[in-house]
């Protein structure tokens, strides 16, 4: 089904389709050409509620620390980017990837008018007991709304040329900053361990100049919520923040 809809895009996108990357959560992507020879990306999404603002967000960012957004179909959830070569992700290819994503993250925390709010995510999640209570009074007492992108880990930064480093498949909430780094200091991309999970977060913190006991409490409420189906021990990283 994804071939045969790829294939039909790329007939009325006039796009010459190439091989299609390693499969994925974020969907069926395939590498592709424009007409002009322009390397870009095909990507038919899932219809998931995390990633149906996507295209919103990398409208509203415009090539701004994220790749950029050539063409959307939302009715057949397809969306071709620009593509990053030679997309080395930063947690590979990067001697400081923490202040990479130290410097792109204040780029990506634009106006977050029309996205899905953090208050409403808080309560889909439906947490219960101390952590519900947690998650509730965090998203009442939240700051400055702003875009964040609340699935920025070490594999979801990618080298490329028109910039060193470009941010991809965004899951944007409107959101205070504090929440913006917890999917960062849980990143097991970047050294998975105790101590690697606290310097991220104390460093995030102080340079970005944000209240680390509530991007504390939001990793830990995030990182519980998102906890079925994690390729990571992210349970080991709530115990080592508490």
């Amino acid at each position: 089904m994804s071939e045969t809809l790829a294939a039909a895009v790329a007939r009325d996108w006039g796009l010459r389709l190439g091989e299609p990357y390693p499969p994925g959560a974020a969907g069926y992507v395939l590498r592709a050409e424009l007409a002009d020879g322009t390397p870009a990306v095909l990507k038919l999404q899932h219809s998931h509620r995390e990633d149906e603002q996507e295209a919103d967000a990398l409208e509203r960012w415009d090539g701004d620390g994220a790749v950029r957004l050539l063409r959307r179909d939302d009715e057949r959830h397809a969306l071709l980017l620009e593509r990053c070569e030679p997309g080395t992700p930063v947690s590979d290819g990067a001697d400081d990837p923490l202040g990479i994503l130290i410097d792109l993250l204040p780029r990506l925390w634009t106006d977050a008018t029309g996205f899905h709010t953090l208050t409403d995510e808080v309560a889909r999640w439906a947490l219960d007991g101390e952590l519900g209570e947690l998650g509730r009074e965090l998203a009442a007492t939240q700051g400055e709304l702003v875009l964040v992108h609340q699935d920025l880990h070490g594999d979801n930064v990618l080298a490329a040329e028109r910039e060193p480093w470009l941010v991809i498949d965004p899951k944007p909430l409107a959101a205070e900053r504090e929440f913006a780094v917890a999917p960062i200091v849980r990143s097991g991309e970047l050294g998975h361990s105790k101590r690697d999970v606290l310097y991220r977060l104390d460093r995030l913190c102080a340079e970005l100049g944000l209240d680390r006991e509530r991007a504390r409490g939001w990793t830990i409420v995030q990182t519980v919520a998102w906890t079925d189906g994690a390729t990571q021990p992210l349970d080991e990283v709530v115990e080592w923040l508490l």
